[in-house]
């Protein structure tokens, strides 16, 4: 029986988490942890983004403005936030898993 290498499995496992985009686990996240996201989305993030999420200070979030950019991104940037921009990092507030959540509620188009 042959083993792979150490190495091996490290560039598999690599290879394999590229292929798998981040998903939403809404169901891990509870209802209200939900509700509290979705006002951060609109009060928060609205107060930069607009409350349509059609642009301000901050650029459109609309379903339109963000589908053609990787989901991945998009956390990085709520995660780790803009430097040189007014967009702040929210890791102290957000985990990645919240963060894809909010992203997915762009996507569905979010109404104040």
């Amino acid at each position: 029986m042959r083993y792979l290498s150490k190495r091996k499995c490290a560039i598999i496992f690599l290879v394999a988490s590229f292929l798998f985009p981040l998903t939403s686990h809404a169901e891990s996240i509870s209802a209200e942890r939900q509700a509290t996201l979705k006002h951060l989305l609109i009060q928060d993030c609205g107060s930069c983004h607009g409350l349509r999420m059609k642009g301000g200070l901050g650029p459109a979030l609309t379903p339109d403005d963000i589908a053609d950019k990787p989901k991945e991104g998009l956390v990085a940037t709520i995660i780790h936030g803009r430097p040189g921009t007014a967009m702040p990092p929210w890791a102290a507030l957000l985990t990645d898993q919240e963060a894809t959540w909010l992203i997915d509620q762009l996507l569905q188009g979010v109404s104040p």
